[in-house]
């Protein structure tokens, strides 16, 4: 059996979108991805882009003077539901502000056995809905579901 690690955190003022939701596990940075890359195309969805925020991170890092490794490795997953999004854009328009939906994965520098998978919390309404779609993609890349 799997074992996994559930970290919830919403900021304290989720109306505003402040926060965040993420997942840590024990499993690999790859075996993370697959099952992020799995779940999102048995969605019905389409990954728009791949963010290797940790390698740019990285790859920059003396440049800006800094000696701080942050992650050793850190990717955002970019995606959309044209069903979902205009669903939440006929009740707002302002929504689109939200599109495309990201998902990151990521494994910290100081803690190399922890793989941490999220998103940013989405303010109460009709944002509910792509919420419960990153957090149901996001734990079902992990085997939580």
């Amino acid at each position: 059996m799997t074992k996994w690690f559930v970290t919830l955190i919403i900021g304290a003022t989720p109306a505003l979108a402040d926060g965040l939701v993420h997942y840590d596990t024990p499993q690999s940075f790859d075996d993370v991805i697959f099952g992020l890359e799995s779940a999102i195309i048995d969605a019905g969805l389409v990954v728009d882009h791949v963010s290797h925020s940790g390698d740019m991170l990285e790859r920059t890092r003396a440049d800006v003077g800094s000696d701080v490794i942050l992650f050793d490795h850190a990717d955002v997953y970019s995606f959309c539901s044209a069903a979902l999004s205009r669903d939440v854009m006929e009740t707002d328009p302002l929504n689109i502000m939200f599109c495309p939906y990201d998902i990151f994965v990521m494994v910290r520098h100081d803690t190399p056995d922890v793989t941490t998978i999220g998103f940013r919390a989405f303010p109460d309404g009709e944002m509910q809905k792509i919420q419960t779609l990153l957090d149901g993609i996001a734990r079902t890349a992990i085997g939580m579901d």
